[in-house]
């Protein structure tokens, strides 16, 4: 999946870059290079999936600076960090902060490309799982109103005629409704259905809503 992924490169040393990209050109890897955190930020696309390997110690913004404005702007791009000395505050302050590695100059070159594959990796997951929660939300979407406000009670475990007293509706209303939301969510039995709606976080009603003194509903 090396070709799929594009790997940012930030430091303000020319050969520091020319080295890594090479390095990691032979690994598989696309690259591109950037002198500074602005010149990274003006160039980024956000639909690329990928990683970047960032310098700590740059003029104006510092790795941490860039790492801080891409939280801000709520990009979650893998970070390796290269650092031309063993900063243990600096390494612990961008670990707790989401980085996927923390590396010092001269670096392996066995234990960047490491770095690398785990931070792509990393990212394709978060690409993919990102994905399947907007399918699923996509489906819940497709449900009518009273789809939606009778799905809790669905993923309660209860029978129709138990729901249908729940809610104060006939017992046949429950079924087509059960029916419906099963195909639109694209599950074929109870568990999954369960399982789909723990993922979208709903939950069951914590208690049944009282009755309202009249016959059931039709619909």
């Amino acid at each position: 999946m090396n070709e799929d992924a594009l790997v940012h490169l930030v430091d303000n040393d020319p050969q520091v870059l020319k080295a890594v990209s090479r390095l990691l050109t032979a690994a598989g890897y696309r690259t591109q290079s950037s002198g500074s955190a602005r010149e990274f930020l003006s160039r980024y696309e956000d639909w690329m999936p990928g990683c970047l390997v960032l310098d700590l110690a740059m003029p104006h913004e510092t790795g941490l600076d860039l790492q801080r404005e891409l939280h801000r702007r709520g990009i979650a791009l893998p970070i390796v960090f290269l650092s031309g000395c063993a900063d243990v505050p600096s390494s612990v302050r961008a670990m707790k902060d989401g980085a996927v590695d923390f590396l010092t100059k001269p670096v392996d070159a066995d234990e960047l490309i490491g770095a690398v594959r785990r931070a792509v990796d990393f990212d394709m997951r978060q690409r993919e799982s990102a994905m399947e929660e907007h399918k699923l939300h996509a489906r819940l979407d497709c449900l009518t109103p009273r789809e939606r406000e009778i799905l809790p009670f669905l993923v309660s475990g209860k029978l129709n005629k138990q729901i249908a007293g729940d809610l104060g509706v006939v017992e046949k209303t429950v079924k087509v409704h059960r029916a419906h939301v099963m195909h639109k969510l694209g599950v074929r039995c109870l568990a999954d259905l369960v399982r789909l709606a723990s993922r979208m976080e709903i939950s069951p009603p914590a208690a049944s809503p009282p009755s309202s003194g009249v016959g059931p509903r039709a619909n």
